[in-house]
């Protein structure tokens, strides 16, 4: 639709203008929006033991309904942006909410393991449309000083800790309802979003030409589903055929898309959004948060319940120290990024995230809760707390209103593909070395826990090369914020 016959819309100073307590209501809404989001990620993640059984499915089955979800959201997050900039972001946000709630329902009343997947992966879709409209109306609502850093913080940790929180609620679902209330309670969500959304939020759109880059979202999307596929099958070898012939065409299919990128006039994704320096290093840093906190973290629930022998809803406890302490400590974390600036606070962070999984590597098969895993998570949330409070901000530094929606489908994107890829890389490392392990003459649970340990070291390395890369690419500036006279997202 042309600009000529848009209906039109307030501007973002009027939007700005709004009542502060409205601005902050709208906060909690998208909050809430994105805790829905993000904790889809890992709620079925503790059940799924229970929905194996259930649906009678099989082992290779089962990782698929935590890649399922994460690949269709990271995947077709950048055309999910640019829908959300174009179309209009509340109204992606309003489709967006609605999709993901039937979705939802859809699997938590599956009745076989295709057809969860399958809900999964639709999940992710509307998840792909809804999360980037949210975070860029976010910049539309708080478009400078002390009350934009504060309200990206409080998304950014929402973003952080919705994962564990997703393992504590899965957990308490689980055990006292049924493992298809982990997909259910999206309604609760998706109804306070659809009634606050309509009441608090504001349509806004980018300015300019706004065509469609199909061939670019083709690419992006065969290219990154081929490369976890390519690498989901490395638990069969990495040397297999199918599995190098998948990386090999993910590869090739990513780079045709970049080179897209360069020949066509409103690209899906403009170069210049990942290419500046310090939006690099905190999409970088995301997927690798997404290896983590997807990847890892879930094979220490697997570790709680197969090896510890806790239910559902203890597992679920055993990870929320690290939420706690996150929430705890965010408020330091904001005075030690204002006091000392982005790149001082992201490479301590994500040191002390890798120090705390080195810690959580030392587990062993009779090890206790409180002498093995809990000292680690305190350490891993300290370093978390340090990375998310500033990350969100950074990701969006200098954008272009044009590209606001994009740029937050970016952010988003890492973290779920960097999450996906690190569930299939994680299975197969851990596979081999448990496979190893009882080839050498070890008892079952302890060969499970020697996969564990390879897993967690492999996260560590991850966390060491993330405070590396922070520490190169983020100049160091005590001021390094979002400045808003670059990113005020313009609506009309």
């Amino acid at each position: 639709m042309s600009d000529a016959v848009r209906t039109p819309t307030p501007d973002a100073a009027e939007v700005n203008d709004a009542p502060s307590s409205t601005r902050w209501w709208a906060l909690v809404v998208l909050g809430l929006t994105q805790l829905m989001v993000v904790l889809d990620s890992t709620i079925v993640a503790i059940a799924l033991p229970s929905a194996q059984a259930d649906l009678n499915m099989a082992d290779d089955q089962r990782q698929w309904i935590i890649t399922a979800y994460a690949l269709a959201f990271g995947s077709l997050l950048l055309l999910g942006g640019r829908i959300a900039d174009y179309w209009g972001r509340k109204r992606s946000f309003m489709v967006g909410m609605i999709g993901f709630g039937a979705a939802s329902v859809w699997g938590g009343l599956a009745g076989s393991a295709g057809e969860l997947i399958a809900a999964r992966g639709l999940q992710g879709l509307f998840a792909a449309v809804l999360a980037p409209a949210a975070l860029a109306m976010l910049t539309v609502l708080f478009s400078s000083g002390k009350e934009r850093t504060v309200a990206f913080a409080v998304f950014g940790i929402i973003a952080g800790t919705g994962a564990a929180f997703g393992l504590l609620l899965g957990g308490a679902l689980t055990q006292y309802a049924d493992w298809r209330w982990c997909l259910f309670v999206n309604v609760f969500f998706v109804i306070v979003g659809v009634i606050g959304g309509a009441k608090l939020l504001v349509e806004s759109r980018a300015e300019g030409r706004n065509t469609y880059d199909l061939v670019g979202a083709v690419l992006v999307t065969l290219g990154l589903g081929s490369l976890v596929y390519g690498f989901s099958r490395a638990e069969h070898g990495w040397v297999e055929t199918d599995t190098l012939g998948f990386i090999a065409a993910g590869v090739v299919l990513v780079a045709l898309f970049v080179f897209a990128q360069t020949k066509v006039s409103n690209p899906l994704l403009p170069l210049r959004v990942v290419t500046d320096r310090v939006r690099g290093a905190a999409f970088l840093l995301q997927a690798i948060i997404g290896a983590v906190m997807i990847g890892a973290m879930l094979y220490l629930t697997f570790h709680f319940q197969i090896v510890m022998g806790f239910g559902p809803l203890r597992a679920g406890f055993g990870s929320v120290a690290m939420t706690v302490v996150i929430m705890a400590t965010a408020p330091i974390a904001t005075k030690m990024f204002e006091a000392l600036g982005a790149r001082v606070v992201l490479t301590l962070g994500a040191a002390l995230a890798g120090a705390g999984l080195v810690v959580l590597s030392f587990i062993t098969a009779d090890g206790g809760y409180w002498t093995h895993v809990f000292p680690s998570l305190v350490i891993m949330a300290l370093g978390f707390s340090l990375i998310f409070v500033p990350l969100q901000n950074l990701a969006l530094a200098g954008v272009e209103p044009h590209d606001a929606g994009v740029a937050s489908a970016v952010a988003n994107s890492a973290m779920n593909i960097g999450g996906s890829i690190a569930v299939a890389v994680f299975t197969a490392l851990s596979l081999s070395k448990t496979e190893d392990a009882l080839a050498g003459g070890a008892d079952p649970m302890t060969a499970l826990v020697e996969g564990y340990t390879v897993v967690f070291l492999a996260g560590a390395g991850a966390m060491f090369v993330g405070a590396v890369l922070c520490f190169l690419m983020i100049p160091q500036k005590k001021d390094l914020v979002l400045d808003p006279t670059q990113v005020a997202v313009g609506a009309h």
